[in-house]
């Protein structure tokens, strides 16, 4: 695979992109394991827990990034398949006011984002690079699809590292 450009994505993405060391595709399915196993040893209690006033709790941290994961890969496949219509911009807050992931279990979401992920990689399995290059307009910002794997698995780094010191304390 062609590596990332720095005209594939927007800057407000670099926070996610310059998180990924290495092969891209290796590192989604990494954390295809890694992930459900943090999750697993979320201290009992702690994930209703939210380090300040108006703040996601875990729960709800960790069903933004599923939700997130969904919403890039639409976008993904929409350019994938040349669709060039611009595309929306959704509203993380929103949805998660929206979702009752409190109600829910972590193993739950451990489960719920193995699949998804599974899924999303079979998507990007079978692009090729001129499928991964195209590009189109998402949130008024120009992006390949490319990108959208390193926003995914840089996404995921980026709130799994907030768990860990603004709500773990590590």
């Amino acid at each position: 695979m062609n590596p990332l450009k720095s005209d594939d994505y927007p800057v407000i993405y670099s926070a996610y992109v310059e998180t990924i060391t290495g092969d891209v595709t290796e590192l989604l399915e990494e954390q295809i394991l890694t992930f459900p196993e943090f999750l697993k040893h979320i201290p009992p209690g702690k994930s209703e827990y939210a380090y300040a006033e108006g703040k996601w709790t875990i729960k709800e941290v960790v069903g933004h990034v599923i939700d997130t994961e969904r919403v890039m890969a639409y976008r993904a496949l929409r350019f994938a398949r040349n669709d060039t219509k611009e595309l929306i911009g959704f509203e993380p807050e929103d949805f998660v006011a929206n979702a009752r992931f409190n109600e829910r279990s972590l193993e739950s979401f451990a489960e719920e984002f193995v699949l998804v992920r599974k899924s999303n990689l079979l998507l990007f399995k079978y692009l090729n690079d001129h499928e991964l290059s195209r590009k189109g307009i998402a949130s008024e910002r120009l992006i390949s699809v490319r990108a959208f794997m390193y926003i995914i698995a840089g996404h995921l780094n980026h709130h799994r590292n907030i768990i860990r010191e603004r709500y773990l304390g590590e």
